[in-house]
């Protein structure tokens, strides 16, 4: 840290669509959170910024979804995002949006600095419109089939069963989310930024010079790059969102990733008229926290953009996590397969800091993650109330018993080889939490401080103050034993407050309110907090009177978390029922009626798996060697979070065996296999109980 002098830390804006859920925590605002608090904690110059993000279709279709207009949507749940965000304690220094008028104007400054110094490529398109809704159709406003793992309801730009980043033009049989029609091309103008021009930069950039960089994020940049960047229109059809800045552009607002990023400079501009010095002052050291659906836009086209435009720093650092799931299943708001932030708040109140605690020690810093109830219990009872509380709450109970609430003096002449070990401990714990701190390791830094909580538990267990004086006299005269034993209480529970201390300057990051309760309890100032006191062992003086100790955790009980599957399963159940309404009706109005003539073209066939393996690199992705009788084929799926590849080898499928071949991670898939999303999500074999030869026909 030494060569930065300030530090600006920004976390992903949420779309105002919708309220928050814990994967969005996990993602990005409580690393954040605890990565902020800790530079604070350091007196380091760190601003913290944040905001909503409220343009872009997902508001759009919100808004027709519940007859309002866009504006009515993000005022709505910008309050209720900044709200939730709050309430579970992330501390940012300006929380803003990108309907302000200090944005807006930001934006299309942006825009039009590029645009006069000749960066765009103004280009002529065909792209899809909706003849009865009479508009263009943005990504988020077409629906199909993804080429990749055959989801019916992939968008546009993603399909969020399997994360693939897709176009228009890969779903098949795309149709409109506005009246369900098949869209139609026409011709539309829009900006490129050229990004192929900073292939170069961006090789340099990420992979010489951060190679430090988590190995999701940097093995992500490397595919991008290592398939070559392509022009990407910086415009979109629209009235809603920045208008583009320019005479001949009616109709047309700024694409909403060319936007969004630029919120991080126009908040910082709302927050301090000295903006200027953490956005171009290569002295700062910007840190972007997000999830891994959004590395792309921080890492590659947002810093080519900073580069075009010049004069700005670029992140030092973009540490994602992975996705959370819930329940061994993957959150889904369609589904309302969620824990929303605003609920658990009125469901658990005063336990904020019990679930930045479990979405921290259960993160997924490299991998996707499982959220349950169970665990979550376990973790509060367990390990915050358990280990950490526990210790917590026998020190002062003891403290108040043996030395009449008073921290007691230390006698040095008296240490033994477990009091000495305690102060090594104690002195320890401060580097290594840094350390895993500075290189964004969450998980390793909280283990850390539980860890040293624990050793404090085994330290008074081994050293029984309760009982030393009993003890002490089957070895020494009365009168001695009861010297001896007290000095030796005093420094076990001297000791014990000293780590108590440290414990809460530790902590304080991951568990804010936690620190408070337990600087109150110690009579000591916020300051204490700072980082330099930890490892210290003289932060409470000898003399000083303490409170009486309270509980900071509760146990959690069994009823509760009943409580909690049981509403996942009602909300998803809830939902469900509305998804079979729709699928009993006329299938005319989910998808545009067909002509003989069109099915007729699709060859479907049936054939075994002999053989599946996962693809390398590709989390959703399987490898399947299918028999079709009269020829084997390689098929690649985007399954593999469904069925392991030893559970479906022999399965029976039916096979489109006429699908132009395309390639998938470098292998030709040759066909697809038809699946079926059954009520939990899951996609389950779409097959023939009939005995038939490998390859015949299916009509």
């Amino acid at each position: 840290m030494s060569e930065f002098k300030r530090v600006l830390v920004t976390a992903a804006l949420p779309y105002a669509n919708g309220p928050v859920h814990i994967g969005h925590l996990a993602g990005c605002y409580i690393p954040a959170d605890i990565y902020v608090r800790y530079q604070r904690a350091q007196k380091r110059d760190v601003k913290f910024v944040g905001g909503s993000d409220e343009h872009g279709v997902p508001i759009t279709i919100r808004a027709m979804k519940e007859g309002v207009t866009p504006q009515q949507i993000v005022d709505k749940y910008h309050e209720q995002i900044k709200q939730s965000l709050g309430q579970m304690g992330i501390s940012f220094d300006i929380y803003s949006r990108t309907t302000s008028p200090v944005h807006h104007k930001t934006a299309a400054d942006f825009f039009k600095k590029l645009f006069d110094e000749g960066l765009f490529e103004e280009r002529e398109s065909e792209q899809y419109y909706d003849e009865k809704a009479n508009m263009f159709l943005a990504d988020r406003y077409i629906v199909g089939t993804c080429p990749v793992c055959s989801n019916d309801n992939a968008y546009g730009d993603q399909c969020e069963r399997c994360g693939s980043a897709l176009s228009p033009d890969q779903l098949i049989n795309p149709r409109s989310t506005l009246s369900d029609v098949v869209p139609v091309k026409k011709k539309t103008k829009h900006w490129y930024f050229p990004l192929q021009d900073y292939e170069s930069f961006l090789k340099k950039w990420i992979l010489e010079d951060h190679t430090e960089w988590k190995n999701n994020v940097f093995g992500q940049c490397k595919s991008w790059l290592d398939n070559g960047l392509q022009p990407r229109a910086m415009t979109r059809d629209s009235n809603w969102g920045i208008k583009v800045p320019l005479p001949d552009a009616e109709g047309k607002v700024l694409y909403v990733w060319f936007d969004a990023p630029i919120g991080y400079i126009s908040a910082t501009k709302e927050l301090t008229e000295n903006w200027a010095d953490y956005w171009c002052k290569e002295d700062t050291k910007l840190v972007h926290f997000i999830g891994k659906d959004n590395i792309v836009f921080h890492c590659i086209i947002f810093p080519a953009m900073l580069k075009a435009h010049g004069n700005f720093v670029l992140p030092d650092n973009v540490p994602a996590n992975e996705f959370l799931n819930i329940e061994g299943d993957k959150v889904s708001t369609s589904r309302n397969w969620a824990v929303w932030v605003h609920e658990y708040v009125k469901d658990f109140p005063g336990c904020e800091d019990v679930l930045r605690y479990v979405l921290c020690a259960n993160a997924p810093e490299n991998k996707d993650n499982d959220f349950t109830w169970k665990d979550f219990q376990d973790r509060n009872n367990n390990e915050l109330a358990s280990i950490f509380g526990n210790f917590i709450n026998r020190t002062f109970v003891l403290m108040h018993k043996l030395c009449e609430g008073k921290v007691p003096r230390l006698h040095t002449d008296v240490l033994d080889e477990k009091d000495k070990g305690i102060i090594a401990d104690i002195e320890a714990a401060k580097g290594k939490v840094q350390t895993a701190l500075e290189h964004y390791r969450f998980r390793d830094a909280l283990y850390e401080v539980i860890d040293l909580s624990r050793k404090g538990n085994k330290y008074m267990q081994e050293k029984e103050p309760w009982i030393l004086a009993k003890s002490l006299t089957q070895i020494f005269p009365k009168e001695e034993a009861e010297t001896i034993a007290q000095k030796s209480i005093d420094n076990c529970l001297h000791l014990c407050l000293q780590l108590t201390a440290n414990l809460s300057i530790l902590i304080n990051p991951f568990l804010p309110a936690t620190a408070g309760k337990m600087t109150y309890m110690m009579k000591v100032v916020e300051r204490m907090l700072d980082w330099e006191n930890a490892g210290r062992i003289d932060l409470l003086k000898p003399g000083y009177a303490l409170r009486a100790p309270e509980i900071l955790f509760r146990k959690i009980e069994d009823a509760e978390i009943e409580a909690q599957i049981q509403k996942l399963k009602a909300g998803v159940a809830e939902t469900a029922k509305t998804i079979e309404q729709v699928s009993t009706a006329p299938i005319s109005i989910i998808k545009p009626e067909i002509q003989f003539d069109d099915f007729a073209k699709i060859d479907l066939r049936t054939g075994v798996i002999l053989s599946a393996e996962k693809v390398a690199k590709a989390d959703k992705l399987l490898k399947l060697e299918i028999d079709l009788g009269y020829e084997k084929r390689t098929i690649v799926s985007g399954i593999a979070l469904h069925h392991a590849p030893e559970t479906i080898v022999g399965k029976r499928v039916v096979v489109v065996a006429n699908l132009a071949p395309r390639k998938m991670r470098g292998i030709e898939s040759n066909g697809m296999i038809l699946m079926a999303e059954n009520s939990d999500g899951k996609l389950i074999f779409v097959n023939s109980d009939t005995e038939v030869a490998n390859g015949s026909s299916v009509s």
